[in-house]
Order: structure tokens, then C-alpha cells, then sequence
């Protein structure tokens, strides 16, 4: 008996309303109720019946069969489940014992990960592993592979960078005192920037990241290597980034990325906008990385920001970031990011289309950014002496308590001058300090220093001139000529207690010598500068009255300065003192006979 077309349309449209909402043995059941009813009502077989109802249905007719053959066997319901328990193909490891050891044994040489964490990953992939395991004898295929990883702890992930290498144990610490410094200036009305340079960019038609609209199959053309274009040449952006203004400005260098370049740029910052928006400001906050153009190291660095704070009148501080935290620089996410998004899938043809994208730069929060063109040229390899470190250090930099290298403030003033350390007393003769006593010299100390600093110009001259004439020539450092130096000169203060303790005690230049372990020749040489250093300018040497009675053995002469309080010993030296002292005598009146008279 033929189906009515009319009876399958109509069971096709109830089948095609009710599918969705079964699961695959409650559909199966209902199929079988179908054609069993369809069986009773059309007086036909089974077979026909479920044959109608499998064509309406668009499934076979084994299906239909075997939910007629459920229902007919009673079958009752099982909650949860849409297969008889037992159903379905077993799964690979437990079709073929072993299968999960293996790949257990194939996977620990290529485990990567922390054993501790619950998340591992390998180094082979599914396909890979697929052929390992067929080499072992085992069929598995990729799927099973990837199901039994999951159940294992791994995953497929992609790289992160979020290590940062060495943690420096203060990192905290110093974050915690940026933070406060920031919040500090800005709650004082004071400038807080955070500074930093951007990548180079190539110049020229390279290419760039990002997607833009344009006319479908009419993409940016630009060049297939983004070899370097010596004619074209690139730039450097140095940002500031204004915290409270939430403002940026970029000066876009074509010369080498130095920290007389960064300094520049903040320049360019306070004379274009600074100076304006913050008028009464006494001081500048620079939040900065710990290395690059503004490294905590950098000399010129320094150098260049004691010429800033002097020009402004700004006492600048500085707060580095711990080395390895570049990331956390607010110029990082708060301009730079957005720089790049202006610029993206646009490339850079020339220096005015770099400062035009960073020009164009906004966000919904407010932020506008201002570029310059720095077209000066700035010398690589820079050197900072020494002698300007040290005055810097003494005078103009203001180490902080806490990690002063990352911490620290540049004067806009420079400090008074620290006072010179007295030059240490050479080995093998009486310090100085126990010879400038009024008992020994007839000087008082006071007296003896302020000569000395009334004298020092012209004694410097002196000793510069005589050299010369000795030389012959300009002065060669010992480094260079290749001669060591062994006896250190005499200071101007040795000069005048010389003088002193020939003309109060009467010594001789021996003796002098012996105490200030020179020479007798030398001794003699200091009494005579000192007293001519003396006459020219027309100075008097302040002298107490001799003793009654000078002394003349080395014995008495430390039995004088025992007797005034002088702990005095003579030295050892090559310069022995002499046994007895030869003091000048006044000579008697020459008697000469009269000539007789005539």
C-alpha cells in the first residue's frame, strides 16, 4: 500500500517543530511511536510503516525500527543518558591497554612548565605525537591525543611576557616612594612628567602593523624587507607626559637618542608648555627608567639636568624605576600606546608625517599631545670629567637617603663650597699640627692660616713659573712621561713655619729639614720664598718675642716644647737632625789699630 504524499507532509511538519527540543533516544522513541501508529492506522507492515515515517523524518529506516523495537521490548527511562550504558565506541585507552602509560612516558622528555602549577604544556604537537604512538604500536588518533592532554593538566597556550628577570629586593620599596613622590608634587601644584624615548621608527614606504579601511584590492603598497634607508634616515621620539595635565609632547629627533637629547626635549616642554601651565612652580618631578638616555647612571645624563634646573630655576627631581620595570613608566600606557595606534598601517614616508600622526594623537579621556621637530644634531660618546662629577656631587646633587642613585635632586643653585681636606702630612716628619704653635713658630695659629690664604695665589704662581723655567716647557702629567714622583712638595703652610722656626727659635736649615723631612737645601729654599712671598706683598709676619735662651741640641728643643704642652718627637729619616745647633751669633765690633801719625 502506497503512502499518501498529504500523511508525509504532514508528518514531516510536526517532526521538523519537535526535533529540537529532543535528545537523540527520546527523537528515536517518538519515531518508533510514529510508525507503529501509522502500522495500526493504514493496516500495513512494520517494515512499510517505519519506511513512511524514516522518509518524513529525513533519518534511516534502522533508526525508526530501533525505537519501534525499545518501545515494544518496554522500554523504561533513564534519566541523564541518551545511550544504553555500554553504548558507543570504547575509548582508545581502553580499547588498547597501555596507551595512556606510553604517551605518559613519550610526554615527560618534552614537559615543560612548573612542576608545582597545575597548567603544563610540550613541545610536540598532536600530529607529532600521533606518529610517535603509532610507532609504539598503538592507534591514536590526534583527537584522542589532544582529549587526553586536557585530562592530563595541559593546555595550548601561546607565549607571555610577563617575567622580568631579577627582582631587585627594593622594587617595592621604590615604587611605593615614586608613588608618594607623584602624589605629593601633584597635590602641591608642582609638574610631575614621566619621560621616556620611543623605538626608532624607519623612515620611508615600510611596513607597519594594524588594519585600515580602504578600497577593496587596493591595499597601502610598501616595501617586501624593511632593509634601512640610509638616504631616508629614521627618528627618535622622546615623549613627556604630563601626569596631571594628562597631556603629551614628543620631540621627534633625527639625530642619536643621548641624554642631551632627552634633557632637550624637557627644555622644549617647559619653554613651549611648562612654563605656562605651571607658572609658579619651584620645582619638577621626571618619573624615568633606570637606564637608556635617562639612565640612573649616566653622567651626561646628570650634567645636562644641572644646565636645565640652572636656566629654569627648578630644583628637578628625579625618580628612577627599578631596573627591569620599564613597563610600569606611565608614558608606556598612557602615550606611547596611543602613538602607535595613530600610526598603524601608515607608513612613515618622512619626518613631517611622523610628527603629524603624533600631533593627531587624542582619546575619549581627554588626552592631546604636541610634536616638535628637533633637527639639532647631538654627538655620540659624550664624556664627563671627573673633576665636573665631583663638583656636581659636591655642590649641585642632592642624593636621597633611600637608594640615592634611583633618588635625587639637581640644584638649581649650586651649594656653598665644602672646605678642602687638609692634604695628608708626608711620612717621616712632624705633622704639621704640632709644629703651628706660637711656642715654636712665634705664629699664632690663627695668624698662620690667614697668611696663608692671603698668600696662596702668588705662591702658586711662583712655584708655576720657577717649574716652568725648570722644565723648559709646559707641564707633563707623570702618566704620560712615564715618571714617578716621589716626595710630594711643600705646602704654603710648611713655607711660613719654616720661616717661623728660623726666626723664633733660630734653627738651622738642618734642623728644619730634619723636622719636615726635606732637605737642608730645601729647608732653605722655604725660608727664602716664604720671606720674599712676604715682602712682595707687603705683609708683616706676626712673630711673639723669642725665648731667653734657644735651643741649641735636639735635646733642648724638645725639652721647650715639652715645657709649652707640644707632644714633639723627631722623625726617622734620611735627614738626620744634627747633634749640635750652630744659631747665629751677634758679632763683636771690628778693632782695627789706628795707622800711626806722621
Amino acid at each position: 500500500m502506497g503512502a499518501d504524499g498529504a500523511v508525509v507532509a504532514v508528518l514531516a511538519g510536526k517532526f521538523a517543530e519537535i526535533r529540537q527540543h529532543m535528545d537523540e533516544r527520546t527523537w528515536r522513541l517518538y519515531l518508533g511511536s510514529e510508525a507503529r501508529a501509522y502500522a495500526g492506522w493504514a493496516g500495513c507492515p512494520a517494515a512499510a510503516a517505519a519506511a513512511v515515517v524514516a522518509g518524513a523524518a529525513g533519518v534511516s529506516r534502522a533508526t525508526v525500527a530501533a525505537g519501534a523495537g525499545e518501545l515494544a521490548e518496554g522500554a523504561g527511562p533513564m534519566p541523564g543518558r541518551s545511550r544504553r550504558p555500554g553504548a558507543g565506541r570504547p575509548r582508545a585507552e581502553d580499547a588498547q591497554p597501555g596507551l595512556r602509560e606510553a604517551l605518559g612516558r613519550l610526554l615527560e622528555s618534552a614537559t615543560r612548565g612548573d612542576p608545582v602549577a597545575a597548567v603544563k604544556w610540550t613541545t610536540l604537537s598532536l600530529r607529532e605525537l600521533e606518529r610517535e604512538m603509532a610507532g609504539l604500536g598503538f592507534r591514536c588518533r590526534k583527537d584522542a591525543v589532544a582529549r587526553m592532554l586536557h585530562e592530563d593538566g595541559y593546555s595550548l597556550q601561546g607565549m607571555s611576557r610577563t617575567a622580568e628577570g631579577r627582582q631587585h629586593p627594593d622594587r617595592d620599596a621604590q615604587f611605593r616612594r615614586v608613588n608618594a613622590a607623584v602624589a605629593g608634587f601633584t597635590a602641591a601644584g608642582d609638574p610631575v612628567v614621566s619621560v621616556d624615548a620611543k623605538k626608532k621608527e624607519q623612515l620611508g614606504p615600510y611596513y607597519r602593523p594594524g588594519r585600515s579601511w580602504r578600497p577593496a584590492g587596493d591595499p597601502v603598497r610598501v616595501r617586501d624587507h624593511d632593509f634601512p634607508d640610509a638616504e631616508l634616515g629614521k627618528v627618535t621620539p622622546y615623549g613627556i607626559y604630563d601626569v596631571a595635565a594628562n597631556t603629551g609632547f614628543v620631540s621627534v629627533g633625527t639625530s642619536r637618542d643621548t641624554a642631551a637629547f632627552a634633557v632637550s626635549a624637557l627644555r622644549l616642554w617647559w619653554l613651549a608648555e611648562g612654563a605656562s601651565r605651571y607658572p609658579g612652580a619651584r620645582r619638577l618631578l621626571v618619573t624615568c627608567d633606570a637606564g637608556g638616555s635617562n639612565g640612573c647612571t649616566g653622567r651626561l645624563w646628570k650634567d645636562e639636568l644641572a644646565g636645565l634646573a640652572a636656566e629654569t630655576g627648578l630644583e628637578v627631581t628625579v625618580a628612577h624605576f627599578p631596573p627591569g620595570t620599564s613597563k610600569w613608566n606611565r608614558i608606556e600606557h598612557r602615550l606611547f600606546c596611543h602613538i602607535t595606534r595613530s600610526w598603524k598601517a601608515r607608513p612613515l614616508m618622512t619626518r613631517e608625517d611622523a610628527v603629524a600622526g603624533i600631533a593627531a594623537t587624542t582619546t575619549y579621556q581627554g588626552l592631546k599631545c604636541t610634536a616638535v621637530l628637533d633637527g639639532a644634531a647631538y654627538p655620540g660618546n659624550v664624556k664627563v670629567s671627573d673633576q665636573r662629577m665631583r663638583y656636581l656631587e659636591d655642590r649641585v646633587i642632592e642624593r636621597g637617603g633611600f637608594h640615592g642613585e634611583w633618588n635625587y635632586a639637581v640644584l638649581p643653585a649650586p651649594r656653598p663650597a665644602p672646605a678642602p681636606e687638609p692634604e695628608p702630612d708626608r711620612p717621616g716628619r712632624v705633622p704639621s699640627a704640632a709644629l703651628n704653635h706660637p711656642a715654636l713658630t712665634g705664629i699664632p695659629a690663627a695668624g698662620l692660616t690667614a697668611l696663608a690664604a692671603a698668600l696662596d695665589v702668588p705662591f702658586e704662581a711662583r712655584l708655576q713659573q720657577r717649574n716652568y723655567i725648570l722644565r723648559g716647557g709646559p707641564r707633563v702629567s707623570a702618566a704620560r712621561s712615564g715618571r714617578v714622583h716621589g716626595n710630594r712638595r711643600l705646602s704654603l703652610t710648611d713655607h711660613l713655619i719654616a720661616l717661623g722656626l728660623r726666626r723664633h727659635l733660630r734653627l738651622p736649615g738642618r734642623a728644619i729639614g730634619a723636622l719636615l723631612g726635606i732637605d737642608q737645601s730645601t729647608a732653605n729654599q722655604a725660608v727664602t720664598l716664604a720671606a720674599r712671598l712676604l715682602t712682595d706683598a707687603r705683609l708683616t709676619l706676626p712673630s711673639a718675642p723669642p725665648p731667653e735662651s734657644t735651643p741649641r741640641t735636639p735635646g733642648e728643643l724638645l725639652a721647650h716644647a715639652a715645657a709649652n704642652g707640644i707632644p714633639l718627637t723627631i722623625p726617622e729619616n734620611r735627614y738626620p737632625m744634627p747633634e749640635h745647633f750652630r744659631t747665629r751669633q751677634a758679632r763683636p765690633p771690628a778693632t782695627h789699630p789706628k795707622p800711626p801719625t806722621k
